[in-house]
């Protein structure tokens, strides 16, 4: 038995949810969802409608993204799932990669992020803070008045120095990380690692096609964060890459970015199709946590050792029930 606790983190859809009632039921920590209203839901929404229906599981936004909405949006919609799910919400703050991009903008800066979370933190305190030049507070009816101050545990998406440094300034709880743990991701006593990827069966081979529809929509999402952050150069030395390139590179550069993010991480794309079909598919392991259910488990069991408390599973594909359960599983045994 390890001593790593499983979390789930999913988009915001109709059936997330249903997702994250299993989850409870397999015994998972925590659930996660994006912040990505460009494919079409809300994150809020979700995680009220999920509360309805569990009754321990951990709830909280991962990773909300503080352009998208006002300080008092999250504030009061963090007080609102905590009415339905007291004692079991987290909230978590990030730069938004995905959900910049998507829309054609970088990240947001850090200073920009500490500003915000200060805010936030101050309203939840029942204070008044100042935001566009004004004076902002939470004014609350006399039947919500005894909700406040509110202290919830915050986590940071950062995986740099200056995100780390933001987090501890503003007395952040842990941060989050992506597929590999960091050095400065060791140093935190709540340290929550992304995985992207499915454990295989016996015989499974990266060309199938349950592996392809369980991994290769994550896997294609590496295609979007390489072409964003560092270019055409970079994505033509990945395997596929050209075939990405090619599909990619006949829309206009000014729609390029919505292209791009179509399906991201919840169903391949045309380019990220024909990159796989191109033969991409062999960088599969390397680029997410993909590997037969034997060696899946005590790989990411050994994540603890390397200072990791939780591990975050980011299932998609037709069957996530399956996904968690294999996983839950894989990382027990």
């Amino acid at each position: 038995m390890t001593d790593l606790a499983i979390n789930v983190a999913l988009p915001p859809t109709r059936r997330s949810p249903e997702y994250i009632q299993w989850a409870e039921g397999l015994g998972y920590s925590h659930a996660f969802l994006f912040d990505t209203p460009f494919q079409g839901d809300d994150v809020w929404v979700q995680l009220h409608r999920a509360a309805e229906r569990t009754s321990t599981i951990g709830l909280g936004p991962g990773v909300l993204v503080p352009s998208l909405r006002h300080p008092l949006v999250n504030a009061a919609n963090t007080i609102s799932l905590h009415q339905l799910a007291p004692g079991r919400v987290s909230v978590a703050f990030g730069t938004g990669f995905s959900s910049r991009a998507a829309t054609g903008q970088p990240t947001i800066k850090w200073s920009y992020m500490e500003q915000y979370i200060q805010v936030f933190q101050a309203l939840l305190r029942g204070e008044s803070a100042e935001w566009e030049g004004a004076l902002i507070k939470l004014l609350l009816t006399s039947d919500l008045v005894g909700e406040l101050p509110l202290r919830v545990p915050l986590l940071v998406g950062a995986i740099g120095p200056k995100g780390d440094a933001v987090a501890r300034r503003v007395g952040a709880d842990g941060l989050f990380g992506m597929l590999r743990p960091t050095e400065n991701l060791k140093r935190w006593k709540r340290a929550s690692l992304v995985i992207m990827g499915t454990p295989m069966d016996e015989g499974e081979k990266v060309t199938d096609e349950r592996v392809r529809l369980a991994a290769g929509p994550l896997w294609g999402g590496m295609f979007h964060f390489v072409y964003t952050m560092q270019g055409a150069d970079a994505v033509r030395e990945m395997p596929g890459g050209e075939a990405w390139l090619d599909v990619i590179e006949r829309v206009p550069e000014r729609e390029r970015h919505l292209a791009i993010h179509l399906g991201h991480v919840q169903e391949m794309n045309e380019a990220d199709l024909a990159a796989w079909d191109a033969g991409g598919y062999v960088s599969l392991t390397e680029t997410t946590w993909t590997a037969p259910v034997t060696e899946f488990g005590p790989a990411v069991r050994a994540l603890a050792e390397q200072g990791v408390t939780e591990v975050q599973l980011q299932p998609t594909g037709p069957d996530i029930r399956r996904e968690l359960e294999v996983f839950a599983d894989a990382v027990r045994s």
